[in-house]
């Protein structure tokens, strides 16, 4: 009988026309004012300016060089503060039917480049290929959505004193940071953003040339937070700041608003928990928790914190474990053939190599004070093409039981990490999932649908699914948090045209969280 042979299994490799330097050599032809052959360029004033020093900075892909944002100092940060306030001077007195023609051609420009746009996020980023379109596809139908709303929503107002400062985390810089900027400048606003130090520089920065070509008062800097937070935080030019980051980083930008009295939303991190409790619909809630990994739970609605019922436990974990070790990752531009789409993954790696340490540092110290490993991936699940460098990759973790002494039971880990904790009561169930002072959104399990929502008013989330998770929400879906997870306006439709915005009323209260008083809207 002859001996059988298998068929080798093909290498993997990156897709052609997806590399690097690919990329950067189309933005070069598309917008050759903002990038140079060696680096990217800021802008303010009208002008992109070789100026700053460029971080050395590589993918989180594959560890490959990548163009990384041009810091800059105080003073440049300062100058570019007061050529945003000019432009705001000019475009605030611009009509708002040339404001809509303006940012709609400004969208529609974006739209034609959408997959290049997405291509920068996925080397910059870590983003695969379906995730990374969609971060551009929200930004720019949303904007879409604002176009058409937008006269109702800002009758009788008018724009604010000075531009808006943004300044955003890395993990959204099209559907959070530049759709915020665009709405911003279409309610009459300047606006300046500074790119995210760990990731989206060069995807901001041809999306502000597109903006910037269609007469958009837009400024775009890069920086450290700490060097440009005078200038960015507290300089008497600006009208408002709006803020994406974690807790510590917000409590900083918080702490210098203080006495300024300047308009603000702060969108900070917490620990979202989904609670199951005399729950039976198990197949329903599997879907929704291998949803949950898209992006390695690298963003602000993630759940990372899972609260079960003792009784429940045993059927939970038949559930939830085909779900974790069925997760896909790896390489997010790898083919086995040219011709082959690109592959349909839940995460690709995370954010940098220092954040991939830090995650195994945090499960280590995790299960060493006591918590269980009930599950922990391997790289070699992966999908990796051969020799390439895989340090910012972190497989599927689950820690039954963090001890209260580690990071991971009160803090969001932003990585594909899990805790799980089992309770006994009502009140243990409520407790587990108010660990960290406030959250975003939180769900709740439960086949009694009418108890699930007596038991959602005593949760500290802004947003409560039932049998469902809850996300940022598009359009007119308002979005805000509670507790320590949240600071000044809240979002979202009506509420972000109105926080960038000021109304006839002097004494106006606007729905978010505030130091003398918190006004919450219903969703």
């Amino acid at each position: 009988m002859a001996a059988t042979t298998s068929t080798p299994q093909p290498r993997l490799h990156i897709k052609p026309g997806t590399t690097w330097s690919e990329a950067f050599a189309r933005c070069r032809e598309i917008a050759p004012e903002a990038f140079d052959s060696d680096r990217l360029r800021n802008l303010w004033g009208g002008e992109w300016r070789r100026t700053g020093n460029p971080l050395h900075s590589h993918s989180p892909v594959d560890g490959s060089p990548i163009a990384g944002p041009p810091m800059l100092g105080q003073d440049e940060a300062q100058e570019a503060i007061r050529a945003a306030l000019d432009d705001h001077k000019q475009w605030r007195d611009v009509a708002l039917a040339e404001r809509k023609a303006r940012v709609r051609a400004a969208v529609d420009a974006m739209d034609a480049h959408r997959e290049l746009l997405a291509l920068l996020l996925v080397w910059e980023i870590g983003k695969p290929w379906r995730l990374a379109l969609t971060d551009v596809d929200r930004a720019l139908d949303g904007v879409r959505w604002y176009l058409d709303e937008i006269d109702g929503m800002i009758a009788g107002r008018g724009p604010l004193p000075g531009p808006v400062s943004n300044i955003a985390s890395w993990n959204y810089p099209m559907s959070v940071l530049m759709h915020a900027m665009l709405v911003q400048m279409l309610a009459g606003n300047g606006t300046i953003a500074k790119t995210p130090t760990d990731g989206g520089a060069a995807c901001l920065t041809l999306a502000s040339a597109l903006a910037r070509r269609e007469g958009l008062p837009v400024s775009l800097v890069s920086g450290s937070g700490s060097r440009l937070s005078s200038a960015l935080v507290r300089a008497p030019e600006i009208g408002c700041l709006a803020f994406v980051g974690g807790r510590s980083a917000g409590g900083q930008v918080a702490a210098a608003l203080v006495d300024t009295g300047k308009r603000h939303f702060l969108e900070q991190e917490g620990l979202n928990a989904w609670g199951i409790w005399d729950f039976s619909q198990w197949d329903t809630l599997a879907a929704h928790l291998r949803k949950g990994f898209e992006y390695g739970k690298q963003r602000c609605t993630a759940y990372p914190r899972y609260v079960v019922q003792r009784q429940l436990f045993d059927r939970f974990l038949e559930m939830y474990l085909p779900v974790v070790s069925g997760v896909r990752f790896g390489h997010p531009l790898a083919v086995a053939d040219d011709a082959d789409p690109l592959p349909e993954l839940d995460y690709g790696p995370v954010i940098t190599t220092d954040k991939a340490t830090e995650l195994a540092a945090k499960v280590d110290e995790a299960i060493t004070k006591g918590g269980v490993p009930l599950y922990r991936g391997d790289l070699a699940d992966g999908r990796f093409i051969p020799g390439q460098d895989t340090s910012a990759y972190v497989p599927p973790v689950a820690i039954l039981h963090p001890p209260a002494s580690s990071a991971l039971h009160h803090a969001e880990p932003f990585g594909p990490i899990d805790t799980i904790v089992v309770v006994d009561s009502e009140a243990e169930l409520l407790a587990a999932m108010n660990a960290s002072n406030g959250a975003l959104v939180a769900s709740l399990a439960c086949d009694d649908e009418s108890y699930a929502h007596r038991l959602a008013g005593e949760l500290q989330a802004f947003k409560v699914g039932v049998n469902k998770p809850r996300s940022r929400g598009d359009r007119d879906e308002p979005f805000g948090g509670r507790g320590a997870s949240w600071k000044g306006a809240f979002v979202g439709g009506a509420h972000l045209a109105r926080a960038v915005t000021v109304g006839p009323d002097p004494h106006e209260r606007l729905v978010g969280n505030f130091p003398s008083y918190s006004l919450y809207p219903e969703i």
